[in-house]
């Protein structure tokens, strides 16, 4: 860390307010500059200053740009510091701590938008969904069953491939040490930041990535979750595969997804590339990326039955207080 330039750009009133902005959930610039009533372009310069020494981060999700904190992610004693130092209230002086207050304010009219714009998409959108779910039971008893399977044991780093709208990061994130959302489509995450704007912003991390080419580091991960995602991807294997990479040794794998059916509407409406999955096939996958099948739960209620397939990867896992902090750094691209 250079720390000279980390305070020279901590010296602005505007970046010490988008800092402690951050520490509150996630922002795009076009918020950021809602919030402090400043021109985009000089938001954005203010944040290339952030980024730049090392204090804020950018990540792209479709044509967005959003900004969190990166000091949680250095593994640097002074970036500890700092970073507990930005979360409390009274960090600035007076006047700061009183624009504070007021930008907070308008967090809670930025969240409000994109919660209504979650609520308009799923209106839209609710009938093809509910198409579905009237073929099997209610999601409720399926959460239910995936919870009993999951939870007898700590979840630790948790990371949910296919995310959606984030159910499953919203139903398990305070089970985890740390949560990762992760989704090809930039409006399924939009849906998830509505859901999960409230968690902290150093307790969950959205990626927009494919899951046949995960963005993070191998064996990072203690459990891992594919709910409902798996009949979308024409190569199965090689969705399992990435989810045995970035699995820790002992880490548990959990696929939810239908039992093989022969609704071939789900194929051509809803873009299913599998007509669900047998117990032997799943079973073959998971051996392919070094994971044990321990335990397979079938729940029927209509036309589909639901299968959960819990696994586990090879080899032991370390003790809890042995995983290295902020293990979620995405993996570097290859040159």
């Amino acid at each position: 860390m250079d720390m000279t330039l980390l305070f020279k750009a901590l010296a602005d009133d505007s970046r010490l307010r988008i800092m402690l902005l951050l520490q509150l959930m996630e922002l795009s610039v076009g918020e950021l500059a809602a919030v402090l009533d400043q021109s985009q372009p000089r938001v954005s310069r203010h944040v290339r200053i952030l980024a730049e020494a090392g204090l804020a981060e950018r990540h792209k999700e479709g044509s967005w740009v959003f900004l969190r904190p990166a000091l949680p992610r250095l593994n640097h004693k002074a970036a500890s510091l700092l970073d507990a130092f930005l979360r409390h209230d009274d960090a600035v002086g007076p006047v700061l701590s009183a624009q504070h207050a007021a930008d907070r304010a308008q967090l809670d009219a930025i969240r409000a938008i994109r919660e209504q714009r979650a609520a308009d998409f799923f209106a839209q959108h609710a009938g093809q969904w509910d198409a579905i779910r009237s073929l099997h039971l209610p999601e409720a008893d399926v959460e239910a069953a995936l919870a009993d399977m999951i939870r007898d044991q700590p979840l630790g780093r948790l990371l949910d491939i296919g995310t959606g709208t984030g159910r499953m990061i919203e139903l398990f994130a305070d089970s985890a040490e740390h949560s990762t959302a992760l989704d090809r489509s930039p409006e399924m995450l939009r849906l998830a930041r509505a859901k999960l704007q409230h968690h902290a912003t150093e307790q969950v991390d959205l990626v927009q990535a494919d899951f046949y080419a995960l963005p993070l580091i191998d064996q990072g991960f203690d459990t891992i979750l594919l709910h409902q995602v798996l009949h979308y991807a024409q190569n199965p294997q090689g969705v399992i595969d990435e989810a045995g990479r970035v699995a820790a040794p002992g880490a548990r794998i959990a696929i939810v997804d239908f039992a093989p059916h022969a609704l071939e509407e789900l194929r051509e409406r809803d873009a299913h590339a599998r007509l669900g999955f047998g117990d032997d096939q799943i079973a073959t996958m998971l051996a392919g990326a070094g994971i044990d099948l321990i335990e397979t739960r079938s729940l029927s209620g209509g036309a589909l039955t639901v299968k959960i397939w819990l696994g586990v990867r090879h080899g032991k896992a370390p003790p809890a207080s042995l995983h290295p902090q902020r293990q979620q750094t995405p993996r570097k691209a290859a040159a």
